[in-house]
């Protein structure tokens, strides 16, 4: 008794290399793990490969992906976009909404009814439904449907949206969750108060493969002859793009330093003239090259304040390469903190003395990149993962049986 044998990983979009996400990957990469383990996995998904459009792009249906079966549903089309952009700007502004607006959001974000029928009608095969990120429409009513043994993967910011009161009462009311770090769950615990008893509130994360690379290979590819900081991912204000192009304008401007700043990833940004021929901007690149220019980089800056885990700053440590955090980044400064292997940043001078001190003490590059190297090793390995993961996914199972109907 009491393991989770069949598994339901809904997801609003699934990553399957053209779809780009933090928590996409993060999901995906939970749902082949535990069908590694020999568990049965049904990922179920929409149609949308865009989190622009989140138009229905991909035939309904389900079929294999790779080792996983996965199983798409429709987006509700029938959204108003205009109800739910006008009540988000003021949720983001940090206005106090009614409980109907907070509704009138949910219900006007991403959706599949299809999805949540589906859950209704066949949900009793499933013995846990693992779901994330907390912050979609899709995920809210998918984790009402069958509460008892839902799981979230909330992927937890501080910000305005998870002060909500259908949110707190949906952390209440699931089985549990399974967060990506311990700073992530306190800030749960700070906003929703301590998990009723019973509820599995588990730190799991993502486990990484360790990997070998050119350090020397992106910059010869590229042409980049000069010290360079690398950022991957979106490039838009909540990721702290604008910042990090503010602060090396500054920098180049103070400093008689060739300093070049390398991205990859998506968005569109405004570039300040002084800096077309100092940003190489690569977009979208196979994993062993993004992985390359994180190998021959300076340090890898991930100026943002908004973060639950930070793949990319691990995938970065893996690579040797010292991570430049926002401060006020909670769960990013931890790592650094508990890694030694990084350093943070509040204000510009803070961000300028971390970058001279890299350039400039070769010896402490060295030992903050292998420091975080070691840290991944041994917190983020898949065999460390994976067993969180199993023991999360089997403490939900326990409860669950026998509770549908």
């Amino acid at each position: 008794m009491g393991k989770a044998q069949h598994i339901a990983f809904v997801v609003p979009r699934l990553a399957d290399g053209s779809v780009v996400g933090g928590a996409e990957t993060l999901l995906r990469n939970l749902a082949e793990r535990a069908a590694g383990h020999g568990r049965r996995v049904t990922v179920l998904t929409t149609c949308a490969t865009s989190h622009y459009t989140w138009a229905n792009e991909l035939p309904p249906g389900r079929r294999a992906v790779g080792d996983i079966e996965v199983e798409f549903f429709p987006v509700d089309g029938d959204r108003n976009i205009e109800t739910f952009l006008a009540i988000q700007d003021r949720i983001s502004a940090g206005a106090k909404v009614s409980a109907d607006d907070e509704q009138a959001w949910l219900c006007n974000s991403v959706n599949s009814r299809a999805l949540c029928a589906h859950l209704a009608e066949a949900g009793d095969q499933y013995d846990v439904i693992v779901t994330g990120p907390y912050l979609f429409g899709l995920v809210y009513h998918a984790a009402k449907v069958r509460p008892h043994k839902t799981l979230l993967v909330p992927c937890l910011h501080d910000e305005p949206f998870a002060q909500l009161k259908a949110f707190r009462e949906m952390f209440s009311a699931v089985r549990g969750c399974m967060f990506n770090t311990e700073p992530e769950r306190r800030l749960a615990e700070r906003l929703y108060g301590p998990p009723p008893a019973g509820q599995v509130a588990a730190v799991v994360g993502m486990g990484l493969d360790d990997f070998t690379v050119d350090a020397s290979a992106f910059a010869a590819r590229h042409g980049i002859s000069s010290p360079y900081l690398v950022y991957s991912g979106r490039r838009e204000p909540l990721k702290g793009t604008p910042i990090l192009i503010d602060y090396l304008e500054a920098f180049r401007a103070r400093n008689d330093v060739d300093l070049k700043l390398v991205l990859t990833g998506s968005g569109e940004f405004p570039l300040p003239p002084s800096l077309v021929d100092h940003i190489i901007d690569v977009g979208f690149v196979s994993a062993t090259e993004k992985l390359e220019a994180m190998a021959g980089a300076l340090a890898f800056c991930h100026p943002s304040v908004n973060e639950s885990l930070g793949i990319v700053l691990l995938e970065a440590w893996l690579a040797g390469t010292p991570g430049i955090v926002h401060a006020k980044g909670e769960v990013l400064r931890y790592q650094c903190e508990s890694s030694n292997g990084g350093l943070w940043f509040k204000t510009y001078p803070e961000f300028e003395e971390a970058v001279l001190l890299l350039l400039n003490n070769p010896d402490a590059h060295h030992a903050l990149g292998q420091a975080g190297r070691e840290y991944v090793l041994r917190e983020y390995s898949w065999v460390s993962v994976e067993k969180r993961l199993i023991d999360s996914l089997d403490r939900a199972g326990e409860t669950a049986q026998g509770q549908d109907g």
